[in-house]
């Protein structure tokens, strides 16, 4: 009786694996997402929920259609392209334009991700690549911010969102400021209460920090994300800024205001953790975490 031949598979690392499939991991993290994406519909109502849905849908279907197009298996079940639209969405203005969301999207998934090979391959985060090339494209737009909780926002929408494709958005006269704008310009600190809830304006997710490490630390419960990144990522900014605020309080911010304005909290718990573009080891995950924090303290 002839036994068959083993056989040798050949992957990459990391080749230790809780037995998690892809599938499971990914929505999981939806899931950890799901408690930002529905706080940033409160705070900014119709043109937050316009905004998502259509960087969803703009990365879901390139995925769907560039894969058609190559020959490739279908991957749009394994929940990589959802995730990549939702973080995309929330590190948007609320009332962009949809059509350069949609471009986003799609440069995102095609340029972050395809050209690459696909999931796992991939050498920056996707949704940071589709960032990158929208605030290039358009800074003017990018740079536009909607005030939180404003009335209204659930039975209108901005004028710029549903603005012609590249055509000049008709921006609101109605604008607010963000933190770190105030801070940078005027001097002006934001109350750490207002940080921490989510009453300021900003990108479509990065207001709420509470939801962001309520998720993260969901992830971490669940050991689908390395909690040794966002941690250091979060102790470095801290001790750096507390180090410049103690020696010159009127140039430098404090600590909480540091860590809880901009996207510090929506990069470091669920884009610095990116499982293909992060280190596997602890000490590894430790230096990646102390570089980004000290890079991100120098850029401030």
């Amino acid at each position: 009786m002839s036994r068959s031949a083993p056989t040798l598979q050949i992957a990459t690392s990391p080749h230790i694996t809780s037995g998690a499939s892809v599938e499971t991991i990914m929505r999981h993290v939806v899931w950890a997402l799901l408690p930002v994406c529905l706080f940033a519909i409160y705070s900014f109502g119709l043109s937050a929920l316009l905004l998502l849905a259509t960087a969803v849908l703009s990365c879901v279907g390139s995925e769907y259609l560039l894969n058609r197009a190559s020959g490739r298996p279908d991957t749009i079940g394994d929940w990589s392209a959802v995730i990549t639209g939702l973080l995309l969405g929330l590190t948007l203005p609320p009332g962009l334009p949809l059509w350069m969301v949609a471009v986003g999207g799609i440069t995102s998934v095609a340029l972050g991700k395809f050209l690459f090979g696909g999931l796992g391959y991939n050498i920056f985060n996707p949704a940071l690549v589709g960032r990158a090339f929208l605030q290039a494209a358009f800074p003017a737009a990018m740079t536009h911010w909607a005030p939180a909780l404003a009335e209204g926002r659930f039975t209108s929408v901005p004028a710029s969102t549903l603005a012609l494709p590249f055509s000049a958005p008709a921006l609101d006269a109605v604008s607010a400021a963000t933190p770190l704008t105030q801070w940078k310009f005027d001097g002006e600190p934001t109350a750490s209460a207002s940080l921490l809830l989510g009453t300021t304006a900003g990108s479509t997710g990065e207001t709420c920090a509470v939801l962001i490490v309520a998720g993260g630390g969901y992830l971490a419960l669940r050991r689908f994300l390395n909690w040794r990144i966002p941690v250091t990522i979060c102790a470095t900014v801290g001790a750096l800024s507390w180090a410049l605020h103690a020696a010159e309080p009127a140039r430098y911010p404090a600590p909480d205001f540091m860590l809880f304005s901009g996207g510090l909290m929506l990069g470091a718990v669920f884009m610095a953790t990116d499982m293909v573009g992060s280190p596997i080891t602890a000490a590894g995950s430790v230096v990646f975490g102390v570089l980004i924090g000290a890079l991100i303290t120098l850029i401030r």
